[in-house]
């Protein structure tokens, strides 16, 4: 294996690209990690292209950064942009193997891979197995760049994780587990950058990374995928919340325990990378940016409208509170974080994981030093979906028990309580349900009650 990779060579790209392209228009919109949905695939460029097994033999493997080109729409876009560019590890035989035929993109039939059947080869052990070499070996290949902080068994056996992801993972041998990102953009993402700062400072609340794979392409350098210990036996927190919830077990000791974890992290980054104090013009431009999406929001879902003063007030106390010279401090946060991105181990300790932040969001606003409060807000946030996605009635009472056992445990661990600042929460609170109407109103109409109850709650004069 370490033979084929260290041979490997850049692929002549565009006959390949010409093979591909019609497949892939058909197959790339299909994918849950897709971030143009809507819109037609109207074309691809290619930006890279890297042979990691030669196409011509029983086995091929290509490893692609495609650019997918799709009309602006006038709600969306105010600036042409390039088109977002996607990873893919493209497989190619002569047919698949029926274990292999959720995998298929399609059958080629013109081009370079004429007659050959192409694939998404995170699927398939072999394919996988090369990348996990590379990674051992600190491979070079083309413009790939493979890299390594601990040792790598060689004959851990792959298998693809099948639930729905916005990346893809596979895991090796119940040891590591490989997050291959899709859509990638140049600039240090903070998957790799926050994880690897909290594994300097010994925290041990985040898996820390193993290996990563870069590509360095016209002097700017994609993170492309992060290698990290696999947490055998964990349980999604979102997953143990609906179950304990539906059991009718209280989760206040698990929810206690998460906030103690956040506020971990929070305090090892707030020691690992700079901080920074928000004053009066900070704050504004930070208002300002929430009162323009509650403006935008209100227009697209007409259900907001009665309670657009209410929620703009939440904002506005903000404000006062900067004019009359209160600061915040700012730092790096995890910047998505609910109980989906936590992880509860065998023995009870709680994990935090993913820390790419919103992936529609700019690279940039990503790495910005933010309040606390923000990955506080996601948090209480995420309680109230777990109490109305349970299967039976609306349980509020759950997530304020929740909530509150949250903030209590975050205090505990040094956080300082979050209900100390209800300002500053209630508009942090506010801005990320009036960004959950939106996008429900936008793909699950069905969901629109669970944040609209929390927009009734937050609307209120008493809020705060």
């Amino acid at each position: 294996m370490s033979q084929a990779v260290t041979r490997s060579v850049t692929a002549g790209g565009p006959g390949l690209l010409a093979s591909l392209d019609p497949l892939l228009r058909e197959w790339l919109p299909r994918q849950r990690w897709f971030s143009g949905k809507g819109r037609p695939v109207t074309g691809f460029s290619l930006v890279a292209a890297t042979e990691l097994l030669p196409g011509d033999r029983k086995l091929g493997l290509y490893h692609l950064l495609v650019r997918a080109h799709q009309p602006l729409t006038p709600v969306h876009d105010t600036v042409p942009h390039p088109g977002d560019c996607y990873q893919l590890l493209i497989g190619v035989r002569e047919a698949l193997p029926p274990r292999l035929a959720p995998a298929l993109i399609g059958h080629v039939h013109e081009g370079q891979l004429t007659g050959r059947t192409v694939y998404d080869a995170l699927y398939d052990p072999r394919p996988a197995e090369v990348v996990l070499e590379a990674l051992r070996t600190r491979a070079r290949i083309g413009g790939l760049r493979f890299e390594r902080r601990d040792e790598i068994r060689p004959d851990l056996v792959p298998r693809v994780v099948t639930a729905e992801q916005s990346n893809s993972s596979v895991v090796y041998g119940d040891t590591f587990i490989l997050k291959l990102l899709r859509r990638v953009v140049p600039g240090v993402n903070p998957d790799l950058e926050l994880p690897l700062a909290l594994a300097k400072e010994g925290c041990s609340r985040v898996p820390p990374p193993t290996a990563w794979m870069t590509a360095e392409l016209d002097g700017e350098s994609y993170v492309l995928g992060v290698l990290q210990p696999f947490v055998q036996g964990a349980s999604d927190g979102w997953e143990l919340a609906l179950r304990e919830l539906a059991k009718g077990e209280d989760f206040s000791a698990e929810a206690r325990a998460l906030g103690r974890a956040t506020a971990e992290v929070h305090t090892a980054l707030a020691r690992a990378l700079p901080t920074v104090t928000l004053g009066h013009v900070q704050l504004e431009s930070l208002v300002n940016g929430m009162t323009e999406r509650l403006e935008s929001a209100a227009q697209a879902v007409p259900a907001l409208g009665p309670y657009v003063p209410g929620l703009r007030s939440a904002f506005e106390a903000l404000a006062d509170l900067a004019s009359e010279g209160h600061t915040w401090t700012a730092q790096r946060i995890h910047g998505d974080l609910h109980l989906g991105q936590c992880l509860r181990s065998p023995s009870g300790q709680w994990w935090l994981i993913d820390f790419e932040g919103e992936p529609a969001k700019p690279l940039a606003e990503r790495r910005m030093a933010q309040p606390v409060v923000r990955d506080v807000a996601g948090m209480l946030r995420s309680f109230d979906y777990a109490a109305h996605s349970a299967g039976g009635p609306p349980q509020p009472e759950w997530a304020a028990a929740c909530r509150a056992a949250y903030c209590t445990g975050y205090a505990e661990a040094g956080g300082g309580d979050p209900r100390t600042d209800p300002v500053l929460l209630r508009a942090y609170e506010t801005d990320k349900a009036i960004y959950e109407v939106l996008y429900e109103a936008r793909h699950r109409p069905d969901w629109l009650p669970v944040p609209m109850s929390a927009i009734h709650r937050l609307a209120a004069p008493d809020t705060a």
